[in-house]
């Protein structure tokens, strides 16, 4: 049987508890998000107590999922672009967030975001959320690494 790739979740932060995307907690979305070129994509199956109504997901869920990526996704940048051993503790300055169409709960969504802009420790991501190749939601995010004194510094 074949050991799935560890996510940058896993790798770089086994012991974080964030709802969206914390592999310690037990209770949160806990979301692997896996790097393929110069993309950071997730897939993630929804349960029936994410769901607004039955068979489609909610929208905070769908915000959530979106922000944790897109984070994530900017960490991933800012620590190659530095040429970084870890990436940074990055925290959302921004995120908007466009449901277009309902997104059905039964099946898995697929989740893919990438930088458009950065600079030394910001990244602007672009994100969008599909289910069966349908672009149901998009994102575009500022996320900024944080210093020395602010929360989450080191939380990861």
């Amino acid at each position: 049987m074949d050991t799935p790739t560890p996510s940058l979740q896993e790798r770089y932060a086994p012991t974080n508890r964030c709802f969206g995307c914390g592999p310690a907690n037990d209770k949160g979305l806990r979301i692997r998000s896996l790097v393929e070129g110069d993309e950071v994509v997730c897939d993630w199956t929804p349960e029936e107590h994410h769901e607004a109504f039955t068979g489609m997901l909610n929208g905070g869920i769908i915000g959530a999922l979106l922000d944790c990526h897109s984070n994530w996704t900017a960490a991933w940048h800012l620590m190659n672009r530095a040429g970084a051993d870890e990436p940074p503790c990055t925290v959302t300055a921004e995120f908007h967030v466009k449901l277009r169409r309902p997104t059905p709960s039964g099946r898995p969504v697929h989740l893919v975001a990438r930088v458009v802009e950065s600079a030394d420790d910001r990244a602007t991501v672009d994100a969008r959320l599909e289910v069966d190749g349908v672009v149901t939601a998009t994102c575009r995010g500022l996320f900024v690494a944080v210093k020395e004194g602010h929360p989450a510094y080191h939380r990861w």
